[in-house]
């Protein structure tokens, strides 16, 4: 019998549109820290964490989102803020205890600073983004923003829902091996629950060996897939200098490198599970600027014709959450993996 399929893991969105949705995301954000496995007062200092930033957007935002997810490779989880603006005119100031444009205490991003393990801002007139991040006790982040990851199941999330009422039909991981940082994304075609049974069965297939060679890792998803209704796979490596990569497919990679969006090389057409060509694996220099993105077709591939110099600045760990709140199509699943060289 084949291993059961593991659950993708799904991001949490709770778009900040009433009041009452910032009750909604601190309940989200205290689930995903007990899921996490994160003990003792973390998930509620996790709750602390969304209430702040929820209410910072309730307050001051244009179309607010909050992102909830656990961590790619640290055990803990994150906490995501974007909006359309108006920004922050002065972070340090924001980050003051007692600061305030609106007559309130204005305590919130600096309650944010001292709970989170690790904190990322990036504002400008058109928005806004803010990611803090909450791991273990006495242990840093692994890769603290240099890994950002988001996927959103299609169609707007109904506030509030059960995260094990949610199906996903893409999903994605980040795993630390021997052969070096290794991502896969997976898009099971259509979408609902069938299409997260294909990717369910792809993830197992990956965990169970995420460190063999992509040639040979991509025919074990296929073998894995033959009874689903199938996926497009990226696999995508840093081997000690030397990006490679895989994929088989309408999956996309770009690379990001601060002033411009170049393409990288695509998937030849197929379907793992049913008809997968050959697997080809592309070896590309790992440049020490710029950051290498994997998104599956729920993100609009127009992003990189034309990026705004906002998105080429982002950190990984911002850079996946707002290529899901600015380019995302909602009537289909959609996730983004970003990493650093």
């Amino acid at each position: 019998m084949p291993p059961r399929a593991t659950r993708p893991r799904i991001t949490r969105q709770v778009r900040i549109d009433h009041r009452s949705a910032v009750h909604l995301a601190v309940r989200a954000a205290r689930e995903a820290a007990e899921e996490a496995g994160l003990p003792g007062a973390l998930p509620e200092k996790a709750a602390v964490l969304a209430s702040e930033l929820a209410t910072n957007l309730h307050k001051h935002a244009v179309d607010g989102v909050l992102y909830l997810q656990p961590l790619p490779l640290d055990h803990g989880v994150e906490v995501v803020a974007a909006d359309r603006g108006p920004g922050i005119g002065s972070v340090d100031a924001a980050l003051t205890d007692g600061f305030t444009t609106s007559g309130t205490l204005g305590t919130g991003l600096g309650a944010i600073r001292r709970i989170a393990t690790d904190l990322s801002i990036r504002t400008g007139p058109t928005g806004t983004l803010v990611a803090a991040r909450l791991t273990m006790p006495g242990t840093a982040p692994v890769a603290a923003g240099a890994v950002g990851t988001v996927c959103l199941p299609a169609g707007p999330q109904e506030q509030g829902a059960r995260h094990e009422d949610l199906a996903c039909g893409d999903a994605a991981a980040v795993v630390e091996t021997e052969a070096g940082r290794t991502a896969v994304l997976i898009d099971g075609l259509g979408h609902g629950p069938a299409a997260a049974e294909a990717a369910g069965s792809a993830m197992t297939a990956f965990l169970a060996a995420p460190g063999a060679p992509l040639s040979p890792l991509m025919t074990a998803l296929h073998d894995a897939l033959r009874r689903t209704r199938g996926a497009a796979v990226a696999l995508l490596r840093n081997a000690g200098g030397t990006m490679e990569f895989c994929a088989t497919g309408n999956v996309r990679l770009v690379l990001a490198d601060g002033q411009r969006a170049r393409g990288g090389p695509q998937g030849p057409p197929g379907i793992v599970g049913y008809n997968l060509p050959r697997p080809v694996v592309h070896r590309l220099p790992a440049t020490a600027a710029g950051v290498w993105v994997l998104h599956t077709d729920g993100i609009d591939a127009a992003w990189s014709r034309d990026p705004a110099p906002f998105l080429l600045r982002l950190p990984p760990s911002l850079l996946a959450p707002a290529l899901a709140h600015r380019h995302r199509h909602d009537r289909d699943d959609a996730a983004a993996i970003a990493l650093a060289p």
